[in-house]
Parts: C-alpha cells; sequence; structure tokens
C-alpha cells in the first residue's frame, strides 16, 4: 500500500513560533499559563501541561502570573484588562492574525461596516471582531449569509486567516453587489492556501484520504471538509487510536494531511500505523 504525505502537513509558521514561545517561557518562569489553549491540539496542550503551563480561561482568574497569549489572538478587552494588572505577557499570536485584527481596526476608523468571513464562536474571530469596536460589524460563514447583510455605502472585508479562498472570493461577489464602496483585505494565510490545494490534489488521485487534527481546529476540520468533498472516503482523526483497520480494505493508496496545529510527532504516528496496516 502506498502512503502519500502532504509536504505541509503539519504545523504552520505562526503555530511554531507560539509553541517555541512557549517552551522557552517555561524555562524562564515558575508561575505560568496561557490564555485560553494555546493551539487546537489537545495533545500539545498537555505537553504543555507537563512544562508547567497551565490553561486559564478568563483574565479574573489569573493572579501574579506569567501570561502566554494563545496562537489565535485574543480580544482588545482581555488584553487591557491584562495590561490593568500589569501581568508579565509573552504575545505568540501568530504575525498573520494579528494584520487581520489592525485591518479590522483600520476598516472602523475610517468609517466603514467591517464584514468578517469566519466562524462566529472561534477566538480568532471573536478577537476581529473587538478591533472594529464601535462599527457596526457582521461575521458569515458562505455566500448566503452574505447576502443577509443590507446594502450599504462602505463595507470593509477581512477574513479569519484559515479560511477557504474559494469561500471568501464568493463572498466578496455577494458583497459587491451590495455596497457602493467595498475594501478587501485578503488576510487568508498563504500557508493555508497552499495546504488545502496540496489536500485537492491529494485526494483526488488516492483510495482513503486521513485528515490529522483537533476535533477542535478549524483549519483541520476545512481540510477533511476540502477532502471529503473530491474523495468520500475522507477521515478526520485526532490520533492513531482512532483509525479503524477496515478502512484499508481492498486500499492501495491512502493520503495523508494534517492541520496546522498538529504535531510532527502525530503525523510520524499515524503513518507508521497506517504502513503497517492499522494492526
Amino acid at each position: 500500500m502506498e502512503i502519500i504525505l502532504a509536504k505541509s502537513a503539519g504545523f504552520c509558521f505562526g503555530v511554531k513560533r507560539a509553541v517555541n514561545m512557549a517552551f522557552r517561557a517555561a524555562e524562564n518562569s515558575e508561575h505560568i499559563c496561557s490564555l485560553g489553549p494555546l493551539i487546537h491540539s489537545p495533545q500539545l496542550v498537555q505537553r504543555l501541561e507537563g512544562k508547567g503551563i497551565r490553561v486559564q480561561d478568563s483574565v479574573e482568574k489569573i493572579v501574579d502570573e506569567t501570561v502566554i497569549i494563545r496562537s489565535h489572538g485574543i480580544t482588545r478587552n482581555e488584553e487591557l484588562a491584562l495590561e490593568r494588572k500589569g501581568l508579565s505577557v509573552v504575545d505568540a499570536t501568530c504575525p498573520f492574525v494579528k494584520k487581520a485584527q489592525q485591518y479590522a481596526a483600520l476598516l472602523g476608523e475610517e468609517g466603514y461596516s467591517v464584514v468578517i468571513v469566519g466562524e462566529q464562536e472561534h477566538p480568532e474571530v471573536q478577537g476581529i471582531i473587538s478591533y472594529a469596536a464601535g462599527s457596526e460589524t457582521w461575521v458569515v460563514a458562505n455566500p448566503e449569509e452574505a447576502r443577509t447583510i443590507p446594502p450599504h455605502k462602505k463595507l470593509g472585508l477581512v477574513a479569519q486567516t484559515t479560511q477557504s479562498f474559494d469561500n471568501f472570493s464568493e463572498i466578496v461577489q455577494e458583497l459587491l453587489e451590495n455596497s457602493k464602496e467595498l475594501r478587501i483585505f485578503n488576510t487568508i494565510c498563504d500557508a493555508t492556501a497552499v495546504r488545502q490545494e496540496e489536500a485537492r490534489q491529494i485526494a483526488g488521485c488516492v483510495d482513503l484520504m486521513v485528515v490529522i487534527g483537533g476535533h477542535n481546529s478549524a483549519n483541520t476540520t476545512r481540510l477533511a471538509r476540502i477532502s471529503s468533498e473530491i474523495q468520500p472516503r475522507t477521515f478526520h482523526i485526532e490520533t492513531t487510536e482512532e483509525i479503524i483497520p477496515s478502512w484499508l480494505d481492498d486500499v492501495e493508496t491512502v493520503g495523508v494531511t494534517a492541520g496546522a496545529s498538529t504535531p510532527e510527532w502525530i503525523i510520524r504516528d499515524v503513518v507508521d500505523r497506517l504502513a503497517a496496516g492499522a494492526k
């Protein structure tokens, strides 16, 4: 059986940067936490806990600790609350997420109503919304939702960094028909587009597709959705324990990719398990 592993599988630049910053910070501080999970990988978060990095879900619960800001970023109000408490902060926000936040703030300052392409409850999107504070804002996940936005003179558009470019483009077309002026910042990370295109190519030439990553990971879920549209036999798993040996019955080629928060050791374990026939 042939296994085709995506070259782009695993940590993206922003996640790798955040993880390295967290491990370095843990070496220099006895009392340390992250505000929310650092990345969407339960297994990696567990390893960080082993280094003493606890996960806190609110600023109010943090007392006299070094605080790591997760790769998805936090809201502007949370940043201000950390400043007021005078806590030591390690900002591991992905630079691409920072850029989306800055563009949202710019659009708001210049009088645009702000549209964010993404998932309403995702922490990255919540952070972007907070930077457009004072402006009329919408979060839309697809072109159908974009059609519900009433006509505007000035609309500004940004995206959650892991969004599909095709979806983003379709929403742009919808908004063009609904605004006198549309200002667009394409804040989708280049690595996301590369990862998604590679998943499409691999899914089109294999008998089975395995996508590895946290079930709470938006970008991994999107990879699984893209792959399944091409290869219906697509399975989204977190670890080797979820592999069912019967998946490999009569399978000659398996494609493997992984989300941007998936550690290399998990990818390696899955590939080894598949190579062994999932026994």
